[in-house]
């Protein structure tokens, strides 16, 4: 699915135009879309943020279930509380996990977004960016459908432009870091084959340098 306001190059690069007709976010913290191309699945799983903070940080994991598989409805269970532990012997490891992000984008490109942008989705875990721990508190999560073992798609890249580009029309984001950046040793995702340089390249230039900490 390629969103409407996104051109794709040859070089892999995105360059947006009018991005303000495309996605936005409304006074609830759901997305909107005029094509409708994403879902809202409500998780179970998201509580207050603390009074007063704002959402600085953006995060960015990645998600596959059963591990390296993918387009089933192993994530949308697991983030609504619906996992089968006979449908699969990994599950049984998992069982009674309560986590949820703010959105998934699937390999098509699709957005699933499962908890408004107010609430505090529980996506983080034990975390800490820049001398602040407890990063489900300030941040939101993005989920993308994949693994460590394989490259994400071209659709994937495009979403995520899109919806970063529109979360930062509306939150104060200052900083965008991987899951292994805020919780180092204890995660590994989106994995290396997650390309950076690619996402930041594919963001508009405004900005774009002062918004990433990641070492080249």
């Amino acid at each position: 699915m390629l969103l409407s306001g996104i051109i794709q190059s040859d070089t892999h690069n995105f360059t947006l135009i009018n991005l303000n007709n495309s996605m936005n976010i409304d006074s609830g913290g759901r997305l909107h879309h005029p094509d409708d191309g994403f879902q809202f699945i409500p998780s179970p799983n998201y509580d207050d943020r603390p009074e007063g903070v704002e959402i600085t940080l953006l995060v960015i994991h990645s998600i596959s279930l059963p591990p390296g598989e993918f387009e089933g409805n192993g994530i949308i269970d697991l983030f609504t509380n619906q996992l089968n532990q006979q449908a699969h012997s990994y599950y049984a490891t998992i069982a009674g996990l309560k986590v949820s992000s703010h959105f998934l984008i699937r390999r098509d490109g699709e957005i699933i977004q499962f908890v408004p942008c107010q609430r505090r989705a529980w996506h983080a875990g034990v975390s800490n960016w820049n001398n602040k721990e407890r990063c489900n508190d300030f941040s939101l999560g993005i989920e993308l459908e994949g693994s460590d073992t394989t490259p994400f798609t071209d659709a994937q890249y495009s979403t995520l432009t899109a919806l970063t580009q529109c979360l930062r029309k509306h939150y104060p984001i200052t900083d965008i870091a991987g899951h292994a950046d805020i919780a180092p040793g204890r995660k590994t995702d989106p994995g290396p084959y997650f390309d950076w340089a690619r996402y930041r390249s594919s963001l508009q230039k405004q900005h774009r340098d002062q918004i990433f900490d990641r070492r080249e």
